[in-house]
């Protein structure tokens, strides 16, 4: 998968996933093997009033390149401003998110919602493409609703004006996150395009990663939901396609130590009171599959102290493996 100077074969990419993806957590999945990092989807009324908290979210580390500024936005001026505050720092790639299907995006008329107007969706990628040198690229859905579907169409739209590459979520605005993706759709998109196609949606293993490379032909994978629930996945779906078997098979420790670094570093970058809540959204993904790891999830989203979440895990860690040991 080639856009601008990155050239990666068979990509396995992070989604850009609003109150999730931010550093810490990109960090984690880019030394678990991400290909491709992207920011929060970031506003761009928030951007062009100088909202502190917005701009925050388009910084990253030198170490998650490649890496992508993800921005939405339902006027051309706001998206043009964005772009230019986006390009100043120098991502690899500027993403304009066109598949927001939650209600106070897409009725608005960003995300989503420009699949209700072409025209403008049309205007905005151009106004994004001229004010920056860098590769700008589309994520966007089927369609607003099953009666709607125009992707081929969207697809040789962007490509024409310039955007090198597009991201489809295979479902449609309406179906949010229900139903079962259509991968068909893939196929004749890459029929009629040139630029890369990369295909999201119901991504949990690394055998659904084979699956949609094989069924669809696409250039890269982006995982989203399936990354918070097994951050591992992207490795793993690397050894799947290179070998057919996942080498890797985390261990108790390895879940406990590495959930224990995330939260260090969230703490780090967020200060202690918002690294610690903001983390506990991903308590469930790293002690999934561990015995009475909801209950004790529970008591650490009742812990407010850094070095009580810590010693909990550690303790639960090592009541795990005893219990192992005695079966």
């Amino acid at each position: 998968m080639k856009i601008g100077t990155i050239d990666i074969p068979n990509a396995v990419v992070l989604a850009p996933m609003e109150d999730v993806t931010d550093l810490p957590f990109r960090l984690i999945c880019k030394r678990l093997g991400a290909d491709i990092l992207y920011t929060e989807f970031v506003n761009s009324e928030g951007l062009v009033r100088n909202s502190e908290k917005t701009k925050r979210k388009m910084v990253f580390a030198e170490g998650e390149r490649p890496f992508g500024i993800q921005i939405y936005g339902g006027e051309e001026s706001s998206m043009e401003g964005a772009a230019r505050m986006a390009d100043e720092m120098n991502p690899d790639i500027i993403d304009i998110n066109a598949g927001c299907w939650v209600k106070n995006v897409a009725l608005h008329g960003a995300g989503a919602g420009l699949l209700r107007d072409l025209p403008r969706m049309e205007r905005i990628v151009s106004s994004v493409i001229k004010v920056t040198n860098k590769p700008v690229t589309v994520k966007t859905r089927l369609g607003w609703d099953e009666n709607s579907i125009r992707i081929v169409d969207v697809a040789k739209m962007i490509e024409d004006i310039g955007a090198q590459a597009l991201t489809v979520h295979c479902r449609t605005r309406a179906q949010g996150h229900k139903g079962e993706p259509d991968y068909s759709w893939i196929p004749k998109i890459k029929e009629a395009v040139n630029i890369p196609i990369i295909v999201n949606g119901n991504i949990f293993t690394p055998e659904d990663v084979q699956q949609a490379f094989k069924e669809t032909g696409c250039d890269g994978i982006m995982i989203g939901r399936g990354a918070i629930e097994n951050p591992w996945i992207f490795q793993q779906a690397k050894e799947f396609l290179q070998t057919g078997s996942v080498q890797t098979h985390v261990t108790v420790e390895e879940r406990v130590q590495l959930c224990v670094e995330h939260l260090k570093l969230s703490v780090e970058y967020k200060g202690e009171r918002t690294g610690m809540f903001e983390m506990r959204k991903h308590y469930s993904g790293y002690l999934r599959g561990i015995p009475n790891a909801v209950k004790v999830r529970t008591e650490l989203m009742a812990l407010t102290d850094v070095g009580a979440i810590t010693e909990r895990l550690f303790s639960f860690r090592d009541e795990t493996l005893q219990l192992m040991q005695a079966v």
